[in-house]
């Protein structure tokens, strides 16, 4: 049975790896059993995580990476190899109210989150579909299911993260690839700390969750192992809530 979930002989990239939720999954993917390829703004950010996964025996590269300059996305990633497991994880977050938005925040977070994310898909799926076989796992949200006032940009490029997944994972799956996503809930990470230091919200937040608990990177590793590996291989086009509860109950 656990040879359906490793990676041994796996190669996963994951973006926006240098702290939070994508560090918990670039060395979640590791300790399953698959080399990285990590990415951030500056590789320097990605020393640490690096180091993490060196010491889980794994092989791991740094790359220079940033989702809004499409235009250097391709050429990056074609100095990479073979991938066979890629997780959109990049993303940035500016809370705002909707009638303040300006044009230059809303194009830095969908830019970003769904416009250079799909094309980071493009590119690493060209070498997916000439091997016939590979696995993405795109980052979605709470908000690809719900409103979240004073979050639109973030909101509507998340949803786009959904549709995104859906209309790749049927044009994709009779060529072997997978297009999956997982919708984290309430997380406590580097990004979202501002919103935990005013107790109201978060207890507010709490109270809304069923596990009454905010989730950790480590919470996410089991769903992107189990959508990478050869566990899921006939699940495509889904999305996973990882929430605790959050989405069921409201």
């Amino acid at each position: 049975m656990q040879s359906i979930f490793s990676l041994q002989g796996r190669r996963a990239m994951v973006t926006g790896a240098s702290r939070g939720l994508g560090a918990a999954i670039a060395l979640g993917l590791a300790e399953a059993g698959a080399d990285l390829v990590v990415t951030a703004r500056s590789s320097d950010a990605l020393t640490g995580i690096a180091g993490k996964i060196r010491a889980a025996g794994r092989q791991v590269t740094c790359l220079s990476l940033d989702q809004s300059n499409v235009a250097a996305i391709a050429p990056a990633i074609e100095t990479l190899g073979p991938i066979d497991v890629l997780v959109n994880n990049a993303g940035i977050e500016e809370v705002c109210p909707s009638t303040e938005i300006t044009e230059e925040l809303w194009d830095r977070i969908v830019d970003t989150n769904l416009k250079g994310a799909f094309f980071t898909t493009q590119a690493v799926a060209k070498g997916m579909l000439a091997r016939r076989r590979g696995a993405i796992i795109n980052l979605a949200s709470l908000t690809s299911f719900v409103g979240v006032p004073t979050a639109v940009p973030y909101g509507s490029s998340k949803s786009g993260i959904l549709g995104m997944t859906r209309a790749l994972s049927t044009e994709w799956a009779g060529q072997g690839v997978r297009v999956n996503a997982i919708a984290p809930g309430y997380f406590r990470t580097d990004l979202t700390e501002q919103f935990y230091r005013d107790e109201v919200w978060a207890d507010s937040m709490l109270a809304k969750i069923p596990q009454r608990r905010f989730g950790q990177g480590e919470d996410l590793v089991g769903a992107v192992v189990f959508l990478s590996s050869d566990a899921s291989a006939y699940v495509t086009g889904q999305c996973i809530g990882i929430d605790g509860g959050y989405l069921a109950a409201i």
